[in-house]
C-alpha cells in the first residue's frame, strides 16, 4: 500500500512530499539534490498540496527498461501554469512508460519484446529528485499495449505533451490511443478488427501545414502496408490520408524503421517501400507526395533521417 508521509521535524521532509515505497526516508541532513531516486525509493510531489492524501501508484514509476519516452515542456499556459506545484516558466519533463510485461496476447510481432498491461505517466523537474504521483492506465483481461514505447507530442497546442500508445485486444487487434497527463483516454482510432493485426507508429507533427497536429502510422506493416494519417482536433481523431505500398517494420524486429524528419522545408515522413527495396519520403505539397530517395539499406535510412540524403 502506498502511503503519504507528513512533513515536519519528525521526517525532515517538506509537507508537500510523499514516499512511494513505504521505506524510511533518508536522513534529513542530506540536501534534496543529494537524494537519489532508486533502490525502490521514489519521492512524490502532491499536486493538490495535501500531504496526507495517499498516492495510489501501483507500478515502478520508470517503467520497463527501454520502454519509456520523455519530453520537456514549459510550465506556462495562457492562463497560468500546467503544474501548480512548480513556478511558471520552469522547464518540466513528462515521462511515460509501459510497465508490467505479459504474454497473454501472444502475437509476438516485436520479437523478444513482450507486451505490457499498464501505462505510467509522471512529471519531474530537472535537478529535483522528486516526481509527481504517477498516473496509471491499467488494461483489462484480453487487452495489452503492443508497442515498443509510448510516443509524446503536444497534440492540442497547449504546450504539454500528450501520450500516444497502441492497444491490442484478443477480439479486435490494434488501435491507436491518445492519453493525457493524468492517464485519461482522450481519443482513439477504430480497431483494425481482427486479432493479431497490428499498427506501427511513425510520429506526430503538423504534416499538412493546417495548424493542427497529425499522427502517422502504418496499418499492418507486414500485410496491408498502408500509411494512415489522422488529424487530432478538438479532442478527436479524423483520418485524412491512406497511402498504400509502404512499411516501417518487419516481423520480429524490436524497432521501428523510419520516422519524422525536417530538413528545413517542413516535416516529412521517412519509411520503406512495401517490398523494402527503397527509402521513401512522404510530404504534403499540393497533396500527399510519395517520393523515392535511395535504395533501401539501414545506412541509407539513417542518412535520410539525418537529412544527408535530401
Amino acid at each position: 500500500m502506498v502511503r503519504a508521509m507528513r512533513g515536519g521535524p519528525e521526517t525532515g521532509l517538506p509537507s508537500a512530499i510523499a514516499q512511494l515505497s513505504g521505506r524510511a526516508p533518508r536522513p534529513p541532513s542530506l540536501p534534496w539534490p543529494a537524494l537519489a531516486r532508486g533502490a525502490g525509493l521514489a519521492l512524490c510531489l502532491w499536486l493538490a498540496g495535501q500531504a496526507a492524501a495517499a498516492c495510489e501508484a501501483r507500478h515502478p514509476e520508470r517503467g520497463l527498461p527501454g520502454r519509456a519516452a520523455e519530453a520537456a515542456f514549459s510550465n506556462r499556459t495562457a492562463a497560468g501554469r500546467h503544474e501548480a506545484w512548480a513556478p511558471r516558466d520552469n522547464e518540466l519533463r513528462l515521462h511515460a512508460a509501459y510497465v508490467v510485461e505479459t504474454d497473454e496476447y501472444g502475437h509476438g510481432v516485436l520479437g523478444a519484446l513482450r507486451d505490457a498491461k499498464a501505462l505510467t505517466i509522471h512529471v519531474s523537474r530537472p535537478g529535483d529528485p522528486r516526481i509527481t504521483c504517477p498516473a496509471e492506465a491499467s488494461l483489462p483481461a484480453g487487452h495489452v499495449f503492443e508497442d515498443i514505447a509510448p510516443h509524446l507530442a503536444d497534440l492540442d497546442g497547449d504546450g504539454m505533451p500528450e501520450v500516444i500508445a497502441v492497444r491490442s485486444t484478443v477480439t479486435d487487434g490494434a488501435r491507436l490511443e491518445v492519453y493525457d497527463r493524468r492517464a485519461r483516454l482522450l481519443a482513439a482510432t477504430p480497431p483494425i478488427g481482427t486479432r493479431n493485426r497490428w499498427l506501427a507508429v511513425l510520429g506526430a507533427a503538423d504534416l499538412d501545414g493546417d495548424g493542427h497536429m497529425e499522427i502517422a502510422y502504418v496499418d499492418r506493416p507486414h500485410l496491408a502496408k498502408t500509411l494512415r494519417i489522422w488529424r487530432y482536433r478538438d479532442g478527436s481523431l479524423t483520418e485524412i490520408a491512406a497511402l498504400p505500398g509502404l512499411s516501417n517494420h518487419r516481423i520480429g524486429e524490436e524497432y521501428i524503421t523510419g520516422g519524422l524528419r525536417d530538413c528545413g522545408t517542413g516535416p516529412e515522413l521517412v519509411l520503406a517501400s512495401g517490398d523494402w527495396g527503397q527509402v521513401l519520403r512522404v510530404r504534403h505539397a499540393n497533396g500527399w507526395q510519395v517520393e523515392p530517395l535511395a535504395a533501401f539499406s539501414p545506412e541509407a535510412m539513417a542518412a535520410t533521417l539525418a537529412c544527408q540524403i535530401p
